[in-house]
């Protein structure tokens, strides 16, 4: 998970408001010694978390809970607000014709990022361009190349040319019909004047919508400085904040690039082509204080679907009624949905991991990839009746099913053990009516009547 030691230190520090006797001064500050404490290992700047921490002390203090809210869930919210604070605020991309301009230094994944983003377009419906505009780095348009014929984008430009402007000119002419062009530049080891002026020269040219920084989480709390360089020179409208799921210095590079005149727009979540995401402050702290993100969710859902109907999937998922059968499907939609431990982390902590007791929960998340795949093959091995009444399945009909799937019969007890726990958990949360009004307030879908399963 992203900023996965920053996440479980805040999350332990909510887990002890909530076991909290009772709410008072002394449980107010070890709370927000905990919250300076995962901060400063996080990179957050030291001022920026005194700063927090002080709002945090005194809003806790001084402010009464709303009406219908307890001291506890009020303590919570004051934390996640000022935690958003620290981020800025978020920034709309529009899915709409327009330039988008890549800029960054050198070894910080801009060439990466800029398939990423084609992607990002792509899988919205828009028709997108490329224009390899780095003429210095070698192999500079190989790289792009090669990404852009994995995702079925088309790409501008010439391995053998040495001027970046006439690349972009005639890029642009190439890309005439297109909704989205995205212009990959070169990089330099620091902001030179060589690079100033490349950077002037295309954006002149090719009157962008856009420009991008592109820069590696792990700069940490110089991402600020950094940011403001590039912006005095050529106006950034956003910043992508690269690899923020390999570095513990993530929290520095977005605080630090918050308070610029730079938001940042997409962060980089993994190697993947689809490990790229709209940064929104709300949604990304939700997630790290074990909130959950279900709208992002639910989007990764429409976009896996192939024309289906997500909403519709999350109701089935919600219905109360749970078969072998249904398992498969959410299994097959999870599996394009993207990796398991990604998605976990989108739940509301409780429902995030895998169920208790399933033989899975201490397993790394390529093991339970393999494992749930075996588990797919068992399935094709059983009849409809069986996937449909899983409970009907005993001794005699386990050894069948074991030497249809050619595994061992401890394999299918175990799926069905995965089974039971599963059905158990979305009966704990269909039938806890608050928890699942608020995941279909978050859904923006209708309450369910109450259900018996």
């Amino acid at each position: 998970m992203v900023l996965d030691s920053l996440a479980t230190s805040l999350r332990g520090t909510l887990k002890k408001i909530a076991n909290a006797s009772n709410i008072d001064k002394d449980i107010i500050k070890e709370v927000v010694r905990d919250i300076q404490r995962a901060l400063l290992q996080a990179d957050v700047n030291v001022k920026l978390v005194l700063q927090i921490t002080k709002e945090v002390e005194r809003r806790s203090l001084e402010e009464r809970p709303p009406a219908g809210m307890s001291s506890r869930e009020h303590v919570i919210r004051i934390i996640y607000d000022e935690l958003v604070k620290i981020l800025g605020e978020g920034r709309e991309v529009t899915l709409k014709k327009h330039v988008i301009m890549m800029v960054g230094l050198y070894g910080q994944g801009k060439t990466t990022t800029t398939a990423k983003l084609a992607k990002y377009f792509q899988k919205r419906g828009l028709k997108v361009g490329l224009i390899a505009a780095d003429v210095h780095r070698p192999a500079a348009f190989d790289q792009l190349k090669q990404l852009a014929e994995q995702i079925n984008v088309p790409i501008y430009g010439n391995p053998k040319a040495s001027n970046g402007v006439a690349v972009v000119k005639n890029g642009m002419k190439q890309f005439t019909d297109t909704d989205i062009i995205i212009i990959d530049t070169a990089g330099r080891h620091a902001l030179e004047n060589d690079l100033i002026h490349e950077m002037k020269r295309i954006a002149k040219t090719a009157k962008p919508d856009e420009k991008f920084l592109v820069m590696d989480a792990a700069v940490g709390q110089q991402a600020g400085p950094q940011a403001q360089a590039f912006h005095d020179a050529i106006q950034v409208t956003g910043v992508i904040i690269t690899k923020l799921d390999g570095t513990a210095k993530g929290g520095g590079s977005l605080s630090a690039v918050s308070i610029t005149k730079a938001p940042v727009t997409f962060i980089g979540v993994g190697e993947h082509i689809d490990d790229l995401e709209k940064f929104e402050p709300p949604r990304f702290i939700s997630r790290l204080l074990g909130m959950g993100d279900l709208q992002t969710l639910l989007e990764k859902a429409q976009d896996s679907m192939d024309g289906g109907d997500a909403e519709a999937v999350a109701r089935k998922m919600m219905s109360g009624k749970f078969t072998l059968n249904d398992m498969r499907e959410q299994m097959d939609m999870l599996a394009k949905m993207g990796p398991l431990d990604k998605l976990m982390g989108l739940l509301p902590q409780g429902f995030g991991g895998m169920p208790k007791g399933a033989g899975m929960e201490q397993q790394d998340p390529q093991e339970t990839q393999r494992r749930l795949k075996k588990f797919k093959v068992i399935m094709d091995s059983m009849t409809q009746h069986e996937l449909e009444n899983p409970k009907e399945i005993k001794s005699s009909r386990v050894r069948r099913i074991a030497m249809g799937a050619g595994v061992d019969q401890k394999e299918v007890r175990s799926l069905l053990k995965y089974y039971n726990m599963s059905q158990k958990a979305v009966k704990g949360l269909t039938s806890n009516r608050r928890m699942r009004k608020k995941l279909m307030k978050q859904l923006q879908m209708p309450d369910m009547p109450d259900l018996d399963m």
